[in-house]
């Protein structure tokens, strides 16, 4: 596995998104839980160093903190025995109402919800700590600012943004300074609108983490007919659209890491390999028209 750099230290250059393992199917019911650890232990095996969660992710109505914290259990658990193995990133900022994911960016909120997330996830220090999504009725430099009270308290090691533009992330960086180690904005094939923001996080030294970096690439038909030059290639290749989808992201530049999610084995195994997939000028060419 390669790396990439997160503040301070090296991760792997591809992460585990934790959200499908808390995701109930079409039929309401969870990924089993003894398959969901396992998909966890697929990825360490296979030199996976950061695992994404959030507070939020989970099923409606977990009973559990008012709707909060079924992955972080969950990736807690899996860790249980090789948690020296990996760096794990969670979020706070976001509520749990049944199905509504009401935002909240009241510093009284986030300091509720870090003590939260340390208690699910067995820590003193949380590895790194992201704000989940801005709250348009809390002032940014409020809602970040707090951040950076965690962080300088010793509750937080690192601090993240999530689907924060352009002006936010300069805000957040001269609040943070050091602190601030990455963005995690929705960023694939299908969708490419935080373009700006993966720029900008390159100039400032930030991790881009793109999340849903699949852009719901489910199958062989890749992103669709706009997009089917990523099955092209991959039939050419012998690999699968997914592993295509993921090199082309890591050939975006050496601060981006994607984090795919998955819920077997079978999945993460498959997307790993893609750091083994180097895609030629031409190919990206290809892929990028």
């Amino acid at each position: 596995m390669i790396t990439r750099t997160l503040g301070d230290t090296a991760v792997s250059a591809l992460g585990l998104g934790g959200m499908p393992l808390s995701r109930p199917g079409r039929d309401g019911s969870l990924p089993d839980r003894d398959r969901a650890i396992a998909t966890v232990h697929a990825a360490l095996d296979r030199g996976v160093t950061l695992i994404d969660t959030a507070d939020c992710y989970g099923p409606d109505g977990h009973p559990v903190d008012g709707g909060l914290g079924h992955n972080e259990e969950l990736v807690a658990e899996a860790l249980r025995s090789r948690s020296e193995e990996v760096l794990v990133a969670t979020k706070g900022g976001i509520r749990r109402d049944g199905a509504d994911w009401p935002v909240d960016g009241r510093p009284a909120w986030i300091r509720e919800a870090v003590e939260g997330s340390l208690r699910r996830l067995g820590v003193e220090t949380i590895d790194l700590y992201q704000h989940h999504r801005p709250d348009p009725a809390v002032p940014y430099v409020e809602t970040i600012g707090v951040f950076r009270e965690l962080h300088d308290a010793g509750l937080v090691r690192r601090v993240g943004l999530s689907n924060a533009d352009v002006t936010q992330i300069a805000t957040a960086h001269d609040i943070l300074g050091d602190a601030l180690v990455s963005v995690q904005n929705e960023f694939s094939p299908a969708f490419l609108s935080s373009r700006g923001e993966l720029e900008l996080c390159a100039q400032l030294g930030l991790a881009f983490l793109p999340w849903s970096p699949l852009g719901g690439m489910s199958s062989a038909a890749g992103l669709g007919d706009d997009h089917a030059a990523f099955a092209e290639v991959a039939a050419e290749r012998g690999v699968s659209p997914q592993q295509v989808c993921l090199a082309w992201h890591l050939a975006q530049g050496d601060h981006v890491i994607p984090i795919p999610g998955a819920s077997r084995p079978e999945s993460v195994t498959d997307s790993l390999q893609a750091v083994d997939l180097v895609l030629t000028p031409e190919e990206l060419a290809r892929l990028d028209a």
